[in-house]
């Protein structure tokens, strides 16, 4: 399944961050990003490297997986080991030996859900360190300069990200809050431009807010536009909404976004939802689910999830996964695996960690020659039938 269409043109040296549409079958996308560091083939995922690891895999593994980008965690590296301490050791990409180009999340969504004590103003939020207690206080400010420290090819906004279901005051304060907060974010995005703290080819991404009321989704991104980023991600979603709320809410959203520059779906999510959200036009994903699920025992593979915890595989001898491109899938026989998740054995998490972060890259390369080919409508209706997980295997997110 490793099919896969070249880029159009090598990177020139430092060039503008720019975004070009390559070809269009009904509103899926084939486009690239260019960015100092490389280009970024989309529809893209972006492996998650939070604490600049992604778990269980070497940098070259997720690199000859496919990968052209990886996400690292604004809040995560601010309290261990410190946006300074990196930024004085040459950078993200040089401390975790990544020379192609990372994304930066602001850390809003951490703030939110690990923060034992938080308090939101309209400065920013204080918060006590999940690890140790200790008091910080991030506002876009802070959180921009923090991704400039780190080096980030592309950051993000600082945003409030609440749970789903909520009230809708609460969650046109924080849409409009966040608002507020992307204008801040521009500004200091901008002030370290002039005063060299980012370089050239470096950029901001706005984020639309809104949960799924339409309206507020709809006003988010419109005043978004009017700003001007160079990019634009849908936040707030697959956190507690459903799917059917995620991609209905997606679909109404999307056209409100220029078609001249990335549209990034933040957090999400199954290879399902992959293949729907490209299907309404979105560029870029990222997800802890490869990686989070192949340490639980689960095994992404062309004929669906599958459970390597279940005793079914205790003497299976096939391999993995034969349509796979990873060589651990086509090895590997699924007793073995099944006996190194049931030990307890950090191999076991390797190997479907590894497996999944390629299956993923894979089925994104798919994509993107179905768009090529003009068959996205026949590819994705085939493929959602051979990979949709029966209810014993399913994996959760």
């Amino acid at each position: 399944m490793n099919i896969e269409i070249p880029a159009s043109a090598a990177p020139t040296a430092n060039p503008a961050f720019a975004y070009r549409l390559l070809k269009q079958d009904g509103k899926a996308r084939l486009g690239e990003i260019v960015t100092p560091r490389g280009i970024i083939r989309t529809p893209a995922f972006m492996p998650v490297g939070t604490v600049a690891t992604v778990k269980a895999l070497y940098p070259e593994q997720v690199r000859d997986a496919g990968a052209d980008i990886l996400l690292g965690n604004t809040y995560h590296l601010m309290l261990r080991p410190g946006a300074e301490r990196i930024a004085k050791l040459g950078g993200l990409h040089k401390f975790m030996r990544w020379d192609k180009p990372i994304l930066t999340d602001s850390g809003g969504f951490q703030v939110m859900s690990l923060g034992k004590i938080r308090k939101i103003t309209e400065e920013g939020v204080t918060f006590q360190s999940h690890l140790d207690g200790s008091r910080h206080m991030l506002s876009p400010e802070r959180s921009i300069e923090i991704q400039c420290l780190l080096g980030a090819d592309i950051q993000m906004q600082f945003d409030e990200c609440i749970e789903l279901p909520a009230e809708r005051k609460e969650v046109e304060r924080a849409m409009e809050l966040s608002l507020r907060w992307a204008e801040r974010s521009k500004r200091a995005f901008e002030m370290q431009l002039s005063s060299g703290g980012a370089q050239p080819g470096q950029a901001l991404f706005a984020i639309v807010q809104g949960g799924t009321d339409i309206e507020l989704r709809h006003r988010s991104a419109d005043a978004l536009v009017q700003m001007d980023f160079p990019g634009y991600a849908v936040g707030g979603l697959a956190v507690g909404e459903g799917h059917e709320a995620m991609i209905a809410t997606l679909g109404e959203t999307l056209p409100h976004l220029p078609s001249d520059k990335p549209r990034y779906l933040m957090g999400v999510g199954t290879p399902l939802d992959l293949i729907e959200s490209v299907r309404l036009g979105v560029d870029m994903f990222d997800c802890v689910m490869p990686t989070r699920n192949g340490r639980h025992g689960y095994a992404f593979t062309w004929s669906g999830p599958l459970n390597m915890r279940n005793a079914k595989y205790a003497e299976d001898s096939a391999p993995l996964d034969v349509e796979s491109s990873c060589p651990a899938a086509r090895d590997y026989s699924r007793a073995y695996i099944h006996h190194l998740i049931k030990s307890g054995e950090y191999l076991g998490a390797m190997i479907l960690s590894w497996v999944n972060t390629v299956f993923y890259q894979d089925l994104m390369a798919a994509m993107r020659a179905a768009i090529a080919e003009g068959r996205f409508d026949d590819w994705a209706t085939e493929t959602k039938a051979r990979i949709t997980p029966s209810p014993q295997s399913a994996p959760s997110p």
